[in-house]
């Protein structure tokens, strides 16, 4: 059992340095002074597994950490007529049951465990065991103090926030121990990484009670709430004797891996063929233009689909949700001064929804992976002023793109400030509206000089880049946490609007001088 325990953590260090590694070779500034042996390096290689066991210890609290707060408490402080102690509970109960088959540790087909069971050939009941042990170890001292923290300061009794913990595990273990169960008697293996559309279904249900009842006035009573999630404990305990005691871990893992593999080399035929049926294959689509003009236009008529099908769906559906406010607002007047007080103080809130819907990324990669990947390999079409120009061109086709929702939205914005009871500075309308296109902007310009500056993809269109996804991820965060900042509209506006152009500056100037010498293919 030690054995099998040193052998599981030394393999997914290896993995995990090895990432670490790659990921300091591809950032940009320091790569040159790295030399090319750099896996031999001692003193790297131990720095990467310091890096490692810290990224282990850290992600033990920080998944949890977000969780709470964006997912549990601050969504419930959107339902202020409530009491903070219910919604809380209401929402961490519904969305505890998504979590325990949606994240069971133990139908998760994964490379580590291919490596270790197929390759390695160790005992699949030791390794399962050892490492779903681990995880459900994990999630108890992951959650115990933010659900000691976060339980405290709405008044949940302390003898529950101690108990949550154990009571999350225990309906992972629950469910974990009913489909291995399900298994012996009926032969039916869950994978939670195909769930069924069936459990898709549920697990929209089990959404649409956490945020939509409390929405409408209505929660579970705490003490319903408590005694449910309570109740989870002892079942948990009785499921891990099941857990324990099962004779089949090589089996179902063989199996789970078998429909992993297969999974990938269908979903790539899936994506291959998908994009073809997206490209028009139409002869008599040409231009009268010429040079880079030439090639963009073919570009973007060709791909129609690609590039248009998904703002047009983004837009249509902008429209029917301002339509519906207004309508809101029609019906039930007590809706305007909510409605009226979002606009005019939470403006950062649309960052992450025009981050939401930007195609940024859609277009960067129908680029690649149909025009790019091919031409990049030509000399000519690296030179800084080929490169330069036709930059040029695909920001102002991607600012199109972009702009069309960002119209919609930002206009209907504005319409509903006004029919809400607008405001005593007729300059925030014209603000929210540019502000609106700013945001628009700036993630068009955003998502394409990172691609020029750090493509990311090799000649078999596979991403190679650590610092492109490290770039990515932290936009995301960046957006993500701007829901939380109240701002009134005039000053956030404003700043928005001067850091669009500033950026746009600065991006320009940085494409200008390291473009020529970044926008080549991954080796």
């Amino acid at each position: 059992m030690r054995k099998t325990l040193a052998i599981s953590f030394a393999l997914k260090n290896t993995y995990r340095v090895n990432s670490i590694l790659y990921s300091i070779k591809q950032i940009p500034l320091i790569k040159k002074l790295l030399p090319d042996t750099l896996y031999k390096v001692r003193g790297l290689k131990i720095l990467a597994n310091i890096l490692s066991v810290l990224w282990e210890v850290i992600s033990v609290f920080i998944g949890k950490l977000l969780y709470f707060i964006t997912m549990i408490c601050g969504i419930g402080l959107l339902y202020e007529k409530l009491p903070a102690e219910q919604v809380y509970l209401h929402i961490l109960l519904f969305l505890t049951v998504i979590g325990a088959y949606m994240n069971t540790g133990i139908f998760n087909p994964s490379r580590d465990k291919y490596y270790a069971m197929i390759l390695m050939r160790m005992n699949a009941r030791e390794y399962t065991l050892i490492n779903y042990g681990y995880a459900i170890l994990k999630v108890i001292i992951g959650f115990l103090p933010f659900s000691i923290w976060f339980g405290m300061a709405r008044n949940v009794p302390i003898w529950f926030n101690l108990l949550l913990p154990l009571s999350i595990a225990g309906m992972k273990l629950t469910f974990s121990g009913y489909s291995l169960w399900d298994y012996e008697k009926n032969g039916k293996l869950f994978n939670e990484n195909g769930i069924h559309k069936n459990l898709w279904l549920f697990a929209g249900l089990l959404l649409a009670a956490a945020y939509g009842l409390p929405a409408i006035g209505i929660a579970l009573p705490s003490a319903v709430t408590m005694t449910v999630m309570i109740a989870f404990i002892p079942t948990g305990a009785v499921a891990s004797r099941k857990i324990i005691q099962f004779p089949y871990y090589r089996e179902i893992n063989q199996l789970l891996l078998a429909q992993m593999l297969s999974q990938m080399d269908a979903a790539k035929q899936v994506a291959k063929t998908a994009t073809e049926k997206t490209i028009s294959a139409d002869r008599s689509i040409t231009s009268r233009r010429k040079g880079f003009e030439y090639l963009n236009e073919l570009f973007i008529k060709r791909h129609q689909k690609i590039l248009w099908k998904s703002t047009k769906k983004i837009t249509a559906v902008c429209c029917f949700l301002i339509c519906g406010i207004l309508l809101g607002m029609y019906l039930e007047p007590e809706l305007k001064e909510s409605a009226n007080e979002l606009i005019l103080n939470w403006l950062p809130y649309f960052v992450f929804i025009m981050y939401m819907i930007n195609r940024g990324t859609g277009f960067t990669r129908a680029l690649f992976m149909n025009c790019d990947h091919s031409l990049l390999t030509y000399s000519f079409y690296k030179k800084p002023g080929f490169v330069l120009k036709l930059f040029q061109i695909r920001l102002r086709e991607i600012m199109k793109i972009n702009a069309v929702p960002a119209i919609v939205i930002g206009a209907g914005l504005a319409l509903i400030l006004f029919v809400s009871g607008g405001t005593d500075n007729p300059l925030n309308y014209a603000v929210l509206f540019v502000s609106i296109l700013c945001m628009s902007l700036f993630f068009s310009i955003h998502y394409l000089t990172v691609y020029y500056l750090l493509q990311p993809y090799n000649a078999a269109t596979e991403m190679k880049s650590g610092s492109y996804q490290l770039v990515l991820s932290g936009t995301y965060f960046v957006c993500f946490m701007m829901m939380r900042v109240k701002m009134p509209l005039l000053v956030f506006g404003l700043v928005c609007i001067g850091f669009c152009v500033l950026y746009s500056i600065v991006a320009s100037i940085l494409v200008y001088r390291f473009a020529p010498k970044t926008f080549k293919l991954r080796s």
